[in-house]
């Protein structure tokens, strides 16, 4: 199905007050059509109708007129600027984007995170960058939670040896 077509069918699900369909529709627009800043505009617009300003924020990000109340909303949720970059859902790099602004920008975003990062860090392995991070916050945590379950199985299997031991032996 086309772009065109689905906006088609997003306009249709608007009038006839199935929002949740039209935001879905638009959700799955902007992950097969990262680069359309019409989608992205028109998802900006549904959640506005959900009065969500992070969210519409977060879709209106690369718009030329967004609003700096809503962009503020989507810094807010987002602070790390890796978790922003993550939160668009660009793919390519910023070059790919059709206006001055949205290169303008996701080069800006990009700057920041590398430089919050420590590291250079790039549109096109952002969601990788991300996986290391998390990886490294959460290893020592999933590790330690693994053994505790291996330490408490074992003593459950020791003490259940015991018993049948004792029952055995009396």
């Amino acid at each position: 199905m086309t772009v065109e077509t689905t906006l088609v069918k997003v306009d249709a699900d608007l009038r006839a007050g199935r929002i949740p369909v039209a935001r879905q529709r638009l959700r799955g627009l902007v992950g097969s059509y990262p680069a359309d800043l019409t989608v992205r505009r028109r998802l900006a617009e549904v959640y506005r109708l959900y009065g969500e300003p992070a969210e519409a924020g977060r879709w209106a990000y690369l718009d030329a007129d967004r609003d700096p109340a809503e962009t503020a909303a989507f810094e807010a949720r987002h602070p790390d600027p890796l978790e922003r970059m993550l939160a668009l859902a660009w793919r390519g790099s910023e070059g790919s984007a059709r206006t001055e602004t949205a290169r303008a920008r996701l080069a800006g975003l990009r700057e920041v995170a590398s430089a919050h990062a420590g590291r250079s860090i790039h549109w096109d392995h952002v969601r990788d960058h991300a996986q290391n991070t998390d990886q490294d916050d959460s290893t020592g945590l999933f590790a330690c939670a693994g053994l505790a379950l291996v330490v408490l199985v074992l003593l459950g299997f020791t003490g259940l040896g015991a018993v049948t031991f004792v029952r055995w032996w009396l």
